[in-house]
């Protein structure tokens, strides 16, 4: 009887911790060779920002290899049309910190499996998809590793509008016409654009590669695997209600509500319907937390396998023939000044968010930085880039011992 008495406790205790999610432990800086009193000066710099209102609120959470080392909220997570304080668990929409949790954690795993090579033609995949001419009439075509490094040549955004003007509707099967048959601005990886519409094409490759949407195949192979609880994309739509109350709303709209739990990004919400390749993943520091330690830890954390260790080396490191664009595959090797600060190592990648958020890892220090703020509340007035970099240099101020 006893035996079974605590049988049965030990299989509650682990549902209990399922339900919670998998969480990072949390540990002091010290114990983690980090200094709690400069971890501290984190608090001037965001207290500031919200003064200057910047920003209403922030969470802030600092990852030391594979323990959690500083994780505070601030402000508010809505001031419209009502005051709501910040909490620590706070889910916000992360923008186009999506391409790199959601679109590229997905795609490099069809890397790896062997179902696609970076240097695939586009068109293997998307088979009316127009190579870019040159003026002697040769086609140079556009490869995946060109859409993941922001080289491929497609212009960085295109309105809803234009869409709907040219395709007759604003859905995703018009959305990605109109890519597969726009102006190419210049030669595949010989220059660079920033552009969702890179994103939004390694969306559709995914898709046709797996049979399944973007939004799908992310909650099942990166966030569920994981043990995310509050990763995932459209909660609104999904009628997720966990995760909707704790959600920060963004941008107030013409009809005087504010977007909650819908992605801000209009290509990604008008078009996507909130499944798309450059937006819509809402999260928490807490999981954003996870991914960062599974990429410190080479894919993988607490038993839970993700990518492959050469899979995320390959991920973090710029491809030689775009060397001096800086991009890494689907990550920005080129954070310093404005996102990392002045401190950290070269192999540090990261990046950053439209409506406020902001990741940063370091691979020598086994450090990440992540920021969420929802600058865009209630108007698309705020601005975080100069913060990004102090509070960067702060955390890599505060390291003690270098390596663990």
């Amino acid at each position: 009887m006893k035996k079974i008495i605590l049988l049965t406790a030990a299989l509650l205790s682990g549902l209990a911790v399922m339900a919670q999610g998998t969480r990072l432990e949390k540990s002091t800086p010290e114990m983690m060779g980090m200094s709690s009193e400069k971890l501290s000066q984190i608090d001037n710099v965001i207290e500031e920002a919200i003064k200057d209102t910047l920003i209403p609120g922030a969470v802030v959470c600092v990852v030391r290899k594979d323990k959690v080392v500083f994780l505070k909220a601030y402000g508010n997570k809505a001031i419209y049309p009502k005051k709501e304080k910040m909490t620590e668990n706070t889910v916000f929409d992360l923008a186009s910190c999506s391409k790199c949790v959601g679109t590229t954690l997905s795609f490099m795993q069809l890397i790896e499996s062997g179902k696609v090579r970076l240097i695939d033609r586009v068109d293997m995949y998307i088979p009316d998809f127009e190579p870019y001419i040159d003026e002697d009439g040769k086609k140079i075509h556009i490869r995946i590793i060109d859409l993941l490094t922001h080289t491929s040549g497609l212009p960085a955004y295109v309105n809803p509008s234009e869409v709907e003007k040219e395709c007759g509707k604003a859905d995703a099967e018009s959305l990605i016409k109109w890519i597969s048959h726009c102006k190419r601005v210049y030669k595949p990886a010989n220059g660079h654009v920033y552009s969702c519409l890179n994103f939004i094409t390694l969306q559709n490759v995914l898709q046709n590669v797996t049979g399944m949407k973007l939004c799908d195949y992310a909650q099942q192979n990166v966030f569920d695997r994981l043990g995310l609880k509050y990763t995932t994309y459209s909660p609104k739509a999904q009628k997720k209600k966990d995760i909707m109350k704790l959600v920060a709303p963004t941008e107030k709209q013409p009809d005087g509500k504010c977007l909650l739990g819908e992605v801000h990004d209009p290509l990604a919400r008008v078009c996507g319907g909130g499944n798309s390749g450059n937006a819509g993943v809402f999260s928490n520091a807490e999981d954003l937390a996870v991914i960062c330690a599974a990429l410190l830890n080479g894919g993988e954390y607490d038993g839970k396998r993700i990518l492959g260790p050469l899979t995320v080396k390959a991920m973090r490191t710029v491809p030689r023939e775009v060397r001096r664009f800086g991009r890494t595959l689907g990550w920005d090797n080129d954070v310093h000044y404005y996102t990392a600060g002045d401190l950290f190592s070269e192999e540090t990648y990261g990046h950053t968010g439209y409506t406020g958020p902001s990741i940063v890892i370091d691979p020598q220090t086994k450090t990440a930085v992540i920021i969420l703020a929802n600058r865009v509340h209630p108007y698309d007035t705020g601005g975080l880039a100069r913060q990004r970099a102090t509070i960067g240099s702060i955390v890599a101020g505060s390291i003690l011992m270098p390596s663990l």
